[in-house]
This record gives C-alpha cells, structure tokens and sequence, in this order.
C-alpha cells in the first residue's frame, strides 16, 4: 500500500526551484484604522476648503460628511483614535467609554458611525425616501457656512445691550441700513441676520489663509444666548445671503451716512451697468428661472435697448430693464468684464439665429438670483470681491 505521506514529503524535498513554495500575497487592503484616518481625512478636506465644518445642508456630499463628524462626536471609541489627525479641533477632548456590546442587528445598525449601512449617514433620512417629509416649514436656522456656536457663558453681560438696541428701534434712536460691505463688520457692530440681532464684540487679527486669503476671527454674540468664533468673511457671506439683513445703526449716524453717498461736481459718469430680463415667447428661455443679462452702456439704458428684438445679444427678443447701476470714475467695461468673469460658471449655453439665419452664441446671459446680482455689483464697486466667488449650484456666494 502506498504511503502518501512518504510520497508527499519525496515530492517537496525534489522541488530544487521552490516552485511549491507558495507565499501568501501581501493584501492590498486597508486595516480598519486606515479606513477610520482616510474618511476622516475627508473631513478635514472639506473643512480646509471651506474655512468651516459641513453641514447639515441639501448637498448630499457636505450632508455625509456631517454624518460622518457626527457619528465620530457620538463615538469617542474611535475619535480618540484620531487624536494626531485631528489638526483643526473637531473632536474636542473625548473620553472613551466602555465598548459597545452587540448583541442583535439593531445593535448593529445603531453602531454605523459612518453611515455606511444607509445611503446618507447614520440618523439622516434618505432624501429620495417617500415617507420623508417635503416641503414642510422649519425652525429658521443660521447659514449653513456659520461656524459652529454653543452657548454664551458671560451672556448676562451682554443682554442688557440687545435690549438697548430693540428700544433704540422702538424709540427711532436707533435705524438700519443695508449691508455693503466687509468693512461694516467691526467690533461694537450689531446686525440683524435670519431675523436675529447679532453682536460683534470683537475683531481678531488678520492672517493668511488658505490660498493666501487673508481672514480674522470673530467673537460674535447672538441674541439666543449662543456665541461663535466664525471669521468675519463667513459672517459677511451669510449677511449678504439674506435679503433681509442690516446693519443697525444710531439714527444720527443714518444721516451721515445719508449724504456720504451723494455725487459731487467732480465726479465723472462714465456709463452704466445694467440688469435685464428677457421677454421672449421662445419656451426654451421662458421656463429658465433667473436668467438675467448683466451688460455695460455708454448711452442711457431705454435708448440701449430700443432694437433688443433684432440684435442676437439680447436673444431676439424684447426686454425689461431690472436694475440699473450708474458710474462714476471708473471704468464700467472693466467692470462688466469682471462681472462676466465672476458669473462664468452659469453663463447660459444657446444659440439663437439672427434675421439671416446666422447662428450665434449670446455670452452675456447668466443664471444667476437679482439679490445675488445686486450684492456681486456691491463687491465689485467697494473691491472685496476678490475674496469672493460665486457658487452655481447654491446660487449664492461664498467665501474662497
């Protein structure tokens, strides 16, 4: 009878070419703390872009990231593990506890910190879930782009100022006017942002960046008794993003400011920029929301635009005058080129054919919100939009 054992050992002792000697392949996969570091470092990403944490906001992209910290914030089992990837101080100081035990599948589900048994984080509703609840008011929030605020601890000293200022409004001491520019954000400054008072109390320095932007701190309070170190162009953004925000202001200064805005002798008009919306039967353009031609004129806007319906530029088709912003001193082509440049992103692709049947490309036209148009003008004029750009799919602007 055959010994096999016998003839096996024969078999690997003739293999001079150690062709039987099989190695394992080194696994090309990542251990479970590389995979924990790799998709915080995803966070990190966003937050070294942005200048702040994600939100909790419809971009489904920035919405997982804000799972994902969650999730960590809520398991400090594993962000202490990410102590030496932590470089912008997201996790705090986190103690761990004692480990989760899991004994079922609900255990399981409750334990997924990076959301990755569902399609957009652990505790976030899938946006495509017909069970979720559409179009249904909230509690109004802050900007998503505000950095994160917790309570005020010295609040009482600051009360007694809001409560100034809600009386100086009742008693016309106090008035409002519109946000402009960045340079209306300092310290003692109150604003009125999403319906609530805010104070800057006080102004850091200003450093480099990202990108050598250059930036400062904040120390603002808000009437809810929260506060936040957001940076001053963050909380720029946010007021130029609501319509509705000012600036609140002695009734006296009002007055000055009143008159600052008024045209001396000295000063050269040198054309206008304007803001008109199409007027054209064509269903292709009709149905775009917010499509607005921004342009420069050296003659009065009307007489501009009195053949609209013949000239390829204004899409064949008549038009209505929205804004109209006149110039003094500077150079409105260059402005116009800026514009043009800044709204790049959402310039309209469509060709339109002249009375001769000869195609053209009109590149003027942008879509874009009239309040986002207005405020990018506000930049333009008073030089901040450099630290600016603006985000198409958000329809708003943002910080760089």
């Amino acid at each position: 009878m055959i010994d096999f054992e016998k003839e096996l050992e024969v078999i690997l002792a003739g293999d001079p070419l150690g062709l039987l000697d099989i190695k394992p392949k080194p696994s090309s996969l990542m251990s479970a703390d590389e995979r924990l570091a790799s998709s915080f470092e995803e966070i990190n990403a966003f937050v070294r872009e942005q200048n702040r944490e994600p939100a909790e906001s419809r971009d489904i992209q920035e919405r997982r990231l804000f799972s994902r910290l969650k999730g960590l914030r809520e398991h400090p089992e594993n962000a202490a593990a990410l102590a030496e990837y932590d470089v912008f101080d997201l996790l705090g100081d986190m103690t761990v506890s004692e480990p989760k035990e899991i004994y079922s599948i609900e255990d399981v589900l409750e334990d997924d910190v990076f959301g990755l048994l569902g399609d957009d984080g652990a505790g976030v509703a899938d946006p495509t879930d017909i069970f979720r609840l559409k179009n249904v008011p909230k509690s109004i929030e802050m900007p998503d782009y505000i950095a994160k605020r917790k309570a005020c601890e010295e609040f009482e000293r600051f009360e007694p100022l809001f409560k100034q200022v809600h009386a100086g409004l009742v008693s016309k001491g106090k008035v409002t006017r519109p946000f402009k520019s960045e340079r209306q954000i300092a310290p003692g400054a109150f604003f009125i942002l999403q319906g609530m008072l805010v104070y800057v109390a006080n102004v850091g320095e200003w450093e480099k960046r990202d990108y050598g932007n250059v930036n400062a701190r904040l120390y603002c309070v808000f009437e809810n008794g929260t506060e936040s170190n957001m940076f001053l162009r963050s909380l720029a953004a946010a007021l130029w993003k609501d319509e509705n925000s000012r600036e609140v202001i002695d009734a006296v200064q009002g007055e000055l400011f009143s008159d600052s805005g008024q045209v001396g002798a000295e000063d050269e008009a040198t054309g206008y920029i304007y803001v008109l919306r199409s007027l054209s039967e064509d269903r292709q353009i009709r149905e775009i929301d917010n499509l607005y031609k921004i342009g420069f004129s050296s003659q009065p806007v009307e007489q501009r635009i009195q053949n609209a319906a013949q000239e390829p530029t204004y899409l064949m088709a008549a038009v209505a005058v929205v804004e109209e912003f006149k110039t003094y001193n500077l150079n409105p082509q260059k402005l116009e080129q800026l514009l043009h440049t800044f709204f790049a992103e959402s310039c309209l692709n469509l060709d339109v054919f002249d009375g001769k049947g000869k195609r053209h490309t009109p590149r003027e036209w942008f879509i874009a919100p009239l309040h986002v148009i207005e405020v990018a003008v506000e930049l333009l004029i008073n030089g901040e939009i450099v630290n600016y750009r603006y985000a198409p799919q958000k329809q708003e602007i943002v910080v760089k």
